[in-house]
């Protein structure tokens, strides 16, 4: 009897172990993000073809027709800039940099900054220049780079594949659902269908290919369905069109009037909040998995219950989470309401504060279905197969 007691949390944690599994995970995820990033989207023709595009050095500056207006300029910049690199690298060209009086889409140069530039060819010359904005893209690598370093460096392996994750889930969110959303695939469909392929990237990479890892994305899974489930019943009372998103509206003018903005809105609800459903199931199904390896005599209902205690502990905070993550872009709008005097009531139906109230419910409702979810899945997962174990 003490024989098996004690060899039980070894055998339980054999199948938890996939080493080889993972490691061929791995491999086939990296080779997705190969095949991923060469896959065009299709929309690449829609760039012209005699446009240049090269970063450049900003030379000088007239700001002689530039007119401030009290916080604001409106006016144009008159930009000389040297190309960095390119087949035009070492020439220089005077650029006009419109300034519109809004401060979200206005750029201002000065002297040693470095641009984003565009040349217009005609006859294979220089035909015109245009300062597109300020190059980021140095820096977004190097913080990029610091990111990838210290996940690497803190989490080791698990940091590796948290970042292979990563990578995998924005090519899956640029290279296939962006490009089929244009070309007016059904957002509902191809929003779960990603997010099933995300999510099992993220929690078998992350958690491993074995049964926890399974338990947590089944729970995940579920709660995503509940959560579209819900965002599709409060759809039509809340009255909302898909068009309060930014730039929706300019999507449509952009030739694409026939898209459904407001199934792509529905969709935008459930997808912004797997992340936080993943995180929550992967902390229930860890928590039990550990219980019943500690434990292997437990019966499925007192891990059921124990999984249920783990997932209240947690949900609390997480709720907040998603409160603070939809509403920490909207700290400027708030303000404007408070200092304008308007009426918490009046703000409240406003069609895009009222989206966001939507995305921020739903996805909370959704965040606590989560919890028993991955629960159940989690006993049946773990708990029956120590029981089958035992029997073997």
């Amino acid at each position: 009897m003490s024989a098996t007691v004690a060899s039980g949390p070894a055998h339980l944690h054999i199948p938890l172990r996939s080493t080889r599994r993972d490691t061929l995970l791995c491999v086939v995820l990296a080779l997705a993000c190969l095949a991923l990033y060469l896959l065009p989207t299709g929309f690449e023709d829609r760039l012209p073809d005699n446009a240049v595009r090269c970063r450049a050095t900003v030379v000088s500056v007239d700001n002689e027709r530039v007119h401030q207006y009290g916080i604001v300029r409106m006016g144009t910049q008159y930009v000389t800039l040297r190309a960095l690199d390119g087949p035009y690298a070492g020439q220089t060209w005077q650029a006009g940099n419109e300034l519109v009086g809004k401060m979200e889409l206005d750029k201002v140069f000065g002297p040693g900054d470095t641009a984003l530039l565009v040349l217009t060819l005609r006859d294979g010359k220089v035909a015109d220049a245009v300062a597109q904005d300020h190059y980021r893209l140095r820096t977004q690598a190097v913080a990029f780079g610091v990111f990838a370093l210290l996940l690497v460096v803190f989490a080791g392996p698990t940091g590796v594949k948290a970042l292979l994750s990563f990578v995998f889930s924005a090519l899956m969110i640029w290279k296939v659902l962006v490009p089929a959303l244009l070309r007016d695939v059904d957002p509902i469909l191809l929003g779960l269908g990603v997010t099933t392929a995300i999510t099992a990237a993220t929690i078998l990479l992350v958690g491993g290919m074995n049964r926890r890892g399974l338990a947590a994305w089944l729970g995940t899974l579920l709660g995503i369905a509940a959560t579209c489930g819900l965002a599709l019943a409060f759809a039509g009372p809340f009255q909302l069109h898909g068009a309060v998103r930014p730039y929706a509206e300019t999507v449509l003018y952009s030739g694409y009037p026939h898209l459904h903005m407001t199934r792509i809105f529905l969709a935008s609800i459930f997808m912004a909040s797997s992340g936080a459903l993943m995180d929550l199931a992967m902390d229930v199904a860890a928590s039990m998995a550990e219980l019943v390896a500690q434990n292997p005599g437990i019966s499925r209902r007192a891990a059921l219950a124990s999984g249920l205690r783990v997932g209240r502990a947690v949900v609390g905070t997480m709720t907040t989470t998603l409160l603070l993550a939809y509403s920490g872009g909207y700290i400027a709008t708030l303000m404007l309401f408070m200092a304008q005097g308007i009426p918490l009531e009046n703000a409240l139906n406003l069609p895009f504060v009222a989206a966001e109230v939507m995305n921020t419910l739903v996805g909370s409702i959704g965040l606590v279905t989560v919890a028993p979810f991955t629960a159940l899945t989690g006993t049946w997962l773990l708990v029956r197969s120590r029981d089958v174990e035992r029997k073997m």
